[in-house]
């Protein structure tokens, strides 16, 4: 029988990626999206091709009922989840924090930090063999902005994935019990268009300089990282996290 994947944000860049990867690995899928409607159909037929089964689903993940929703119809549509890939997450307009408004604040909490903890909330009482699950695997999408703080472009983004790693720790160590695995991947600067989102499409030829490797990250780098972290290959990793930067 096949596993079961849902992977938030996945219209695009990264989230993209690892949907494709997980399907040529025979995964069913629940892929979501907040705006892209037609990328993510798109990219639901494709992935049906390979054989899979493969479902589309619109959530804005900072309202708890689009994310309930979203969970209910992984549940009817699919199945009992196996793996969830926290990726779904916003990135504004590159400013100095003294120019911060609390809306800009809260909007980027609310999505990266409350969106995503009330995903792994749905996983856990679906996974948790204390509740009658199976067990399963949760990889959320960090970022090195939460080791680099990002000074001058996005500090609250930056805090924002830093509660990511926190939440990551933390629910390791409190569902590890319950047969779930938590892990984390931190991507550093990688070709998508997020950077757009910032304001400055061509960033990381900017910052390449600082880059040990010299160069951006594709996607699917960090996918394939994502996807280990799911596999049975890393049954003992919990409470861990791979950096996806070149080096820096």
């Amino acid at each position: 029988m096949a596993k079961i994947a849902l992977v938030t944000g996945a219209s695009r860049g990264i989230g993209a990626a690892t949907a494709q990867i997980l399907a040529a690995r025979g995964y069913d899928l629940c892929i979501s999206y907040r705006e892209r409607a037609d990328t993510a159909e798109q990219l639901a037929a494709t992935l049906r091709q390979q054989g899979g089964k493969v479902i589309a689903v619109r959530a804005d993940i900072s309202q708890e009922s689009d994310v309930e929703q979203l969970f209910r119809s992984v549940d009817e549509q699919l199945g009992p989840l196996d793996a969830l890939v926290n990726n779904a997450g916003i990135l504004l307009q590159q400013t100095r924090t003294e120019n911060m408004s609390a809306a800009r604040i809260n909007q980027i909490l609310h999505t990266n930090v409350t969106g995503t903890l009330l995903c792994c909330r749905e996983a856990i009482r679906r996974m948790s063999t204390r509740r009658g699950g199976s067990g399963g695997s949760i990889v959320n999408v960090s970022s090195m902005a939460a080791r680099s703080g990002s000074p001058e472009e996005y500090i609250d983004y930056a805090a924002s994935k830093g509660a990511v790693d926190s939440m990551t720790i933390g629910l390791a160590k409190e569902v590890a019990g319950d047969g779930i695995r938590v892990n984390g991947v931190r991507p550093g600067p990688i070709h998508t268009e997020m950077h757009a989102d910032g304001g400055e499409p061509d960033r990381i030829q900017r910052i390449s300089c600082r880059i040990p490797m010299g160069r951006g990250g594709q996607p699917q780098e960090v996918a394939n990282a994502i996807t280990w972290l799911l596999s049975d290959a890393a049954s003992y990793v919990s409470g861990s996290f791979i950096d996806v930067s070149g080096g820096a």
